[in-house]
């Protein structure tokens, strides 16, 4: 039965990987890829070749007004019959900065706009459009556990506050430098874990809400606002450790994400799923006052765009 899936960062780094497997691999499926301005038409083109059912929304999700947009267009899509239904929504795209003082449109800090706001107001909007079974897989990382093991010593663990700080500009230590921007990060990707926890306590049954862990990637896009030397790192020193236990290649994180999305890794609703495996997430990550806090605070936070949506 021909279905749609939803896929956000699909431009590049695993995120095309996966589009590309998906494609592939699904003659059943159309991806609508959501990608900032002219890029999104360039990339459906792209994905396309070869006769793929690929379409494209413009959003930047940066701004819950944008993401609206896009996912009111999504619904009107389905409604007009104009997609197939929809069984699926890939929140693939992440942003870190080299501070914690980027702020959006909206007034909030830009890290946890994007990696956790943007992501919940998706899934929101587009919940009564889901038909089952569905599955909604968000791209976590295992900075969000905090230590060497997991991160080389190259990420600050998270630093969990009431969301109502979270959300602002200068919720860390020093947040004018790259450690403040890297503790952003690990903490919204433990967030991620938390609203996925949350989600599969109360969507309904049949959509499935999986978070997931590439590992280490080196080369991917994370580190386009880091200073030449951090970029230089990132694109020609750390991918030589995708040859070692401690990283993971693009084409490998991107094959995995396919995997999930498709159903050919076994993860029950809730799962946190390591590369290739259903796996535990962090001690820290299974708290159930926070994710219940940080619910209601997403909840409050894309009020008014959700509520415009549904106007």
């Amino acid at each position: 039965m021909q279905h749609t899936l939803v896929m956000t960062g699909a431009s590049r780094g695993i995120g095309r990987v996966a589009a590309e497997h998906i494609l592939r691999r699904s003659d059943h499926a159309h991806l609508l890829v959501v990608a900032r301005g002219a890029s999104g038409a360039r990339l459906a083109a792209e994905l396309g070749a070869g006769g793929h059912a690929v379409s494209h929304v413009s959003a930047d999700l940066g701004s819950l007004g944008s993401v609206r947009s896009a996912a009111t267009a999504i619904r009107d899509r389905l409604d007009r019959g104009e997609l197939p239904p929809l069984r699926g929504f890939v929140g693939n795209a992440g942003t870190q900065y080299t501070n914690a003082l980027t702020e959006t449109p909206d007034g909030f800090e830009s890290t946890f706009a994007v990696n956790v706001l943007a992501n919940h107001l998706f899934v929101r909007l587009l919940q009564d459009r889901f038909v089952a079974p569905a599955r909604i897989v968000i791209t976590a990382s295992d900075t969000h556990f905090g230590d060497f093991r997991h991160n080389l010593g190259m990420v600050p663990p998270p630093a969990w506050k009431s969301p109502d700080v979270l959300v602002r500009t200068g919720a860390f230590p020093e947040p004018d430098t790259a450690a403040g921007g890297r503790t952003a990060y690990a903490t919204s990707k433990l967030a991620a874990i938390y609203l996925v926890h949350e989600y599969a306590r109360r969507l309904p049954t049949g959509i499935d809400a999986v978070a997931y862990n590439p590992g280490f990637v080196p080369g991917t896009g994370l580190a386009r606002d880091a200073g030449p030397l951090t970029r230089f790192a990132m694109r020609r020193v750390l991918p030589l450790l995708a040859l070692t236990p401690f990283a993971t290649s693009s084409n490998a994180a991107g094959r995995y994400l396919a995997d999930i999305v498709l159903g050919t890794t076994r993860a029950p609703t809730g799962s946190y799923v390591d590369r290739g495996r259903a796996d535990r997430s962090s001690p820290e990550s299974y708290d159930l006052r926070r994710e219940g806090e940080l619910w209601e605070a997403a909840e409050r936070f894309t009020a008014a765009s959700a509520a415009g949506a549904e106007a």
